[in-house]
Parts: structure tokens; C-alpha cells; sequence
């Protein structure tokens, strides 16, 4: 049978645009379709805005710690209308060059939503289009969370980078890395900032050191933190959002919002008006269900990134795209590895991670099969200041094979340090060579080769 294309891609996200330009590459004759703006969640709402905000937000930092080498004391105020316009015009650069490179690829661009008729046909706006396989790639949305009497007042963290005033008191619901990072990028800001959280410890998932270290700063930075929440009302007042929390044993708290209350609470996968009940495509707890080559169980079908709900990390679905894109243009079979992806958090301190936490080792290996290998220190870069800042490094070593299966870091540079330490890791490297690497001296990242 003939189709208009060999394949077509709903969803111009960081995964459905490198699939589709890979699959071009190939000789493939792509098409795809995207409603929104082009780059998906992380140009737009998550990573390259969500960094730039982090950015701004160490300045005061870096003017206090200043003083410390010699540095007169600077005075300056932070111009909230002019970060988030100049935030905004690099989001509106990206999505010019994500235009070109879909152009330049010969890709075809539908700026319409996309729904199945059948597994081979999409309805694009007002056309019906055909397909000899179709990628979803619809990413996810914020969600939140139907219990909470008042949470219509809440905004989401997409909402954030449209804000038109600072907030001076910014309540964020949920410990996982999207609210604390907000809640440090605001505290750095200049704004009052408050955690709360269902958990006893932000950061659900995550190596124990990891979650502690970073709870730890978050406070002595001056977040105020609150753990067992078990009720919450938001109620709308002539002076702000109050928020009325309830927490395991401790008497009831009211905290008076200025103006917004972040929802931080989770994303899924955006799923709406796909027409997915035209098809055989399986959905389970929300998500698209895939295999080992993210095939649905339509066999023309298949899926990649958030949609999919397996790990929600940009260049996964960029890599898992790929993949699906060399096996059936390419002529180059091979299937997303999940083993030792690493990830950071951007809060302050910066956090980044690589393989097993230490009590995933514990369950895969045994208590006695592990060795945990522990670097706690101020940084020199603190020294003259003289500020209480600390960095903590952590490997997780199979004792019977000596490779190091987990390697955690909280302090500056994290991610860049960890991006390397993954390398090692995918290669298998052992403790010992760990060892017989020289280190960088002076600098941070040695600690993870002078571990005893």
C-alpha cells in the first residue's frame, strides 16, 4: 500500500524532532505535526528557561562571596520584567532554530493537532493523512493533584516563566526536583520561599546522602520546609493565597501567599484527543506501554520520551528516538540502554547522579556485596569568604567485581563533574582504577579519585 509518508511524528519535542530529522537523514519521507511551540517541554517550559532562572538566581551569591577576596560590596536589585523577557526572547531564538533545522532536513511541518483514525491514518487539522508508521512523541503536562480544596488557585510550573511580578512569597507543593529547584531558583531571587511536602524528606527516589545534603542547605539557605503534610486548603484573600497545612503531630500552620502558589506536584503524560482508541496502542497507569524498541502493541506504532513514562530526561527520548530511527531507516538495529543514565538536579547546591543509589545496590547485591566510598568538604572556593558551604561525593562500589555501580554528587558543578564519571561508568570501571587515575589538583572533581 501507498502512504503520504514513511513516517509521521506527533509531537515536535526534543524526541520527535531528532527522530524525525534522523529518519530524513536516512532518505525517509518525514512528516510532523506540532499544535504548540517547536522544542516541546524543555526549551520551552523546562530545561533551557528553568537554567537560564537558575542562573540568575546565583548571582547574589557570587557578589557576597566577592567580599571575601578583596571585592567591595555590590548593591544591586534584581529587574524581574527584564529576566523573564530576555528568558522568553532566547525561548523564541530556540524555536526559529528548531524551524530551520526541520526545514533543512526536509522534514514537513503541520502546525496542527494530530489524532488517529486509524493506525495508519491521522486526522491533521482539516487533512487526512496516511503513514506507513507513526511515532508518538506528546511529552507530558504538569498535573495537579484533585484533593486539595483550593488548588484552582495554584499555578504549575509552566506558569512560571510567564509570571509578570516576583513573587515575594512563593509556597511550592511537592519535594521532587522540579519544586525544589523552583524554590531555590526564587530563594536566590529574593523571594520568600516555602516547601511543602507529604514526604518526610524531599527527593523521593533518590540516593538517601543525596536527599539529606540538599534538604539540609535548602534550610540553612533560609527555604522553610515542611515534611508530613497530611491536609491542605488554599483559600483566596484580600492579601494573598492562605494556605492552611496540616502536619503529622504538629499543630496546624497558616501561611499567607502574596500572590502564587506553585503546583509542583508531578507530571503525565499529555494524552488528550490523540485518538488513541482508534487504535491497538495499550495504555497502562497513563502511559503508552512500548517494548525494548518502543513499539506499541500496534505494530506500525510506536512511542519515546515522557509519553512513555519510563525515565523523563530530554536527551532519553532524544536517544530512544534515534534508536527507533537507525533500526528501521537506518539499517542499524539496537535498542535505548537505561542502565546508568545520568541526571542532575539543578538547585542550590547543584546535585547530579549515575547508576544504582546505595540502597538499590543493597537490594541487587547485598548488604555485604557493597562498599560506600564518602567525600564531605568545604570547597576552596568557600575558604576565604569563610561560608559554611559543603560538597558531598559519594561512590557506591560491587565489592566482588569492584565496579563502581553508583556514583552521587551535591556541590557546584555537579553535573558537569558527573557527565564524565557516566562515562566510566558505562564502560564498567572498577574502584581501582578510579584509583589509579591522576588527579586535577586543585579542584573538586579529584575527590572521586582519591577516595579510601
Amino acid at each position: 500500500m501507498s502512504y503520504d509518508y514513511d513516517l509521521f511524528v506527533i509531537g515536535a519535542g526534543s524526541g520527535g524532532i531528532a527522530t524525525a530529522r534522523r529518519a530524513a537523514e536516512y532518505g525517509a519521507k518525514v512528516g510532523i505535526a506540532e499544535y504548540d511551540r517547536l522544542g516541546g517541554t524543555c526549551v520551552n517550559r523546562g530545561c533551557v528557561p528553568k537554567k537560564l532562572l537558575v542562573y540568575a538566581s546565583q548571582f547574589p551569591s557570587h557578589f557576597e562571596v566577592a567580599t571575601g577576596y578583596g571585592w567591595s560590596p555590590v548593591q544591586s536589585q534584581l529587574d524581574w520584567q527584564q529576566l523573564i523577557t530576555a528568558v522568553n526572547n532566547e525561548v523564541t531564538r530556540l524555536n526559529g532554530i528548531y524551524q530551520r533545522m526541520l526545514d533543512n532536513s526536509k522534514v514537513e511541518l503541520y502546525r496542527h493537532h494530530a489524532a488517529f483514525v486509524d493506525a495508519h491514518t491521522l486526522a491533521v487539522g482539516d487533512q487526512k493523512i496516511t503513514a506507513d508508521k507513526v511515532l508518538i512523541a506528546v511529552g507530558g503536562k504538569p498535573v495537579k493533584p484533585e484533593n486539595i480544596p483550593g488548588i484552582e488557585h495554584a499555578i504549575v510550573s509552566d506558569d512560571m516563566f510567564h509570571l509578570q511580578k516576583q513573587p515575594q512569597h512563593l509556597v511550592v507543593l511537592g519535594g521532587g526536583y522540579i519544586g525544589i529547584e523552583f524554590a531555590c531558583i526564587l530563594k536566590g531571587l529574593g523571594s520568600q520561599v516555602t516547601l511543602v511536602t507529604r514526604a518526610d524528606k524531599i527527593l523521593r527516589s533518590f540516593d538517601e546522602d543525596i536527599r539529606t545534603e540538599i534538604q539540609e542547605a535548602m534550610a540553612k539557605h533560609g527555604i522553610r520546609i515542611l515534611n508530613h503534610m497530611t491536609d491542605l486548603a488554599i483559600a483566596k484573600t484580600d492579601t494573598g493565597l492562605q494556605l492552611t497545612i496540616q502536619q503529622a503531630g504538629v499543630p496546624e500552620t497558616t501561611i499567607v501567599a502574596d500572590a502564587v502558589s506553585l503546583a509542583a506536584t508531578g507530571r503525565i503524560p499529555n494524552l488528550d484527543r490523540l485518538g488513541i482508541e482508534n487504535t491497538a496502542v495499550e495504555i497502562a497507569e497513563g502511559a503508552i506501554t512500548v517494548n525494548d524498541y518502543s513499539q506499541t502493541a500496534e505494530s506500525n506504532i510506536y512511542a519515546v520520551g515522557d509519553c512513555t513514562d519510563r525515565i523523563n530526561l530530554t536527551p532519553v527520548a532524544i536517544n530512544e528516538g534515534r534508536a527507533f530511527a537507525d533500526t528501521h531507516f537506518g539499517g542499524k538495529s539496537r535498542a535505548m540502554s537505561y542502565e546508568n543514565v545520568p541526571t542532575a538536579i539543578f538547585t542550590t547546591p547543584e546535585a547530579a547522579t549515575v547508576g544504582l543509589t546505595e540502597a538499590e545496590a543493597v537490594a541487587k547485591y547485598g548488604q555485604d556485596s557493597i562498599k560506600v566510598y564518602r567525600s564531605r568538604f568545604r570547597p576552596m572556593y568557600y575558604t576565604l569568604p569563610n561560608h559554611d558551604e559543603k560538597t558531598l561525593m559519594k561512590l557506591v562500589v560491587h565489592t566482588e567485581t569492584d565496579r563502581v555501580v553508583g556514583a552521587h554528587m551535591v556541590g557546584e558543578h555537579a553535573a558537569e563533574i558527573i557527565q564524565g564519571v557516566a562515562i566510566a561508568l558505562k564502560m564498567g570501571a572498577t574502584k581501582a582504577q578510579f584509583d589509579a587515575t591522576v588527579g586535577i589538583h586543585p579542584s573538586s572533581a579529584e575527590e572521586f579519585v582519591t577516595m579510601r
